[in-house]
């Protein structure tokens, strides 16, 4: 009888976001996790035990790779197959496959790794734009910094001027050096306020977050504009910023309703909040059973292809007036709560989809 996998290390691979099996060299399955089982559509009970070798179209290349890693001492083995789903989808699921060696209770075993060539897309873009944001942020803070310390001298020399030339033009001159380096300084504060203070974690219900921004961007946008609501009522709390939260919403439902001037004018101006749970979401490397989805709608004229790819850079705006400042905070702030955030554009539709980690049940 096969002994049981480690509880711990059973909990440690539900986790992860590969589809990963523990295999014995004659294909029998030892374990599976829990990311495997749902895309398998069957329950563990039934994988485990039976033959891996099953769940592909090409059976063939898992007894080869068997073979060369756990008989004949190969070292890893990699593979490019599809997995038959059930029930069977409209396509086979393509999967890069990894076969590696496993000691598991003094038996050599093979540790098989699956990821899904569309979600290894996924992940690689969200990795390069996490790397991207990590990047930026630095370079904004050094930038702050480098901009913020001659700031205080400037300001200072024309105070001084102003207190020596009370009268006359050159106070007039010190005092708008002033105004402009304290419009300077705000700009300033406003790229390092959310990498200066860590985030106050608290219990958040997102509908009362929605609400709030809801008001406070009606309140702004009083004529001509509709927000509607499509709320699931059934999602759960979660843990999160609430203020962190309400400034990344709120920079999205603002900057969309800024985007639908022209609809606001005609009166059919329209964004819609919308919730839902989201199944097996991975943020940032981690598998999630549960997540929250956010998503802000609008039928405005959509974000002009050229921006579309850097949407979230620091200082790219499609408005003549904008800092180019507001979605990349929001980025900064949506990944200090642990999730993600996305943008689809086209015209009449534009769809930001924020991705939050719900609570696990213990």
């Amino acid at each position: 009888m096969a002994l049981a996998p480690d509880p711990h290390a059973q909990e440690a691979y539900d986790r992860l976001a590969t589809l990963v099996a523990l295999v014995r060299a004659d294909g029998s399955c030892l374990m599976v996790n829990m990311a495997l089982e749902n895309t398998l559509c069957l329950p563990r009970s039934r994988l485990v035990h039976g033959q891996a070798a099953h769940w592909f179209n090409e059976p063939a290349l898992l007894h080869d790779a068997l073979r060369r890693v756990v008989q004949e001492g190969g070292v890893v083995s990699r593979f490019a197959a599809s997995l038959c789903c059930v029930p069977p989808g409209p396509q086979a699921l393509a999967v890069h496959v990894t076969v590696s060696p496993f000691v598991h209770a003094s038996q050599t075993c093979a540790l098989v790794e699956m990821t899904e060539l569309e979600q290894q897309s996924r992940l690689d873009r969200e990795q390069r734009a996490r790397e991207l944001a990590t990047a930026h942020k630095e370079l904004l803070r050094n930038l702050a910094h480098e901009v913020k310390n001659p700031l205080g001298g400037i300001r200072g020399a024309a105070q001084l001027l102003a207190l020596d030339h009370p009268d006359g033009s050159a106070g007039e001159y010190a005092g708008v050096i002033v105004r402009e380096v304290d419009r300077l300084q705000a700009l300033v504060d406003r790229l390092l306020a959310p990498h200066q203070a860590a985030p106050a974690w608290a219990v958040v219900n997102i509908h009362e977050v929605c609400e709030h921004v809801r008001t406070l961007v009606l309140a702004e946008f009083a004529r001509g504009l509709e927000i509607q609501r499509d709320y699931d009522a059934s999602l759960p709390e979660l843990r999160a910023d609430r203020e962190q939260l309400i400034q990344a919403l709120l920079n999205i439902v603002r900057n969309a309703a800024q985007a639908l001037a022209e609809r606001i004018r005609q009166g059919d101006a329209r964004i819609v909040l919308r919730t839902r749970i989201a199944h097996q979401a991975t943020l940032a490397g981690r598998r999630h059973r549960l997540a929250l989805e956010l998503e802000v709608e609008d039928n405005g004229p959509g974000v002009p292809p050229a921006l579309r790819e850097r949407i979230f850079q620091p200082l790219v705006t499609g408005r003549p007036e904008g800092t180019g400042l507001g979605l990349t905070l929001t980025q900064t702030l949506v990944q200090q709560q642990g999730g993600s955030i996305a943008c689809e554009s086209r015209p009449g539709a534009t769809r930001f989809t924020m991705v939050l980690p719900l609570p696990e049940k213990s």
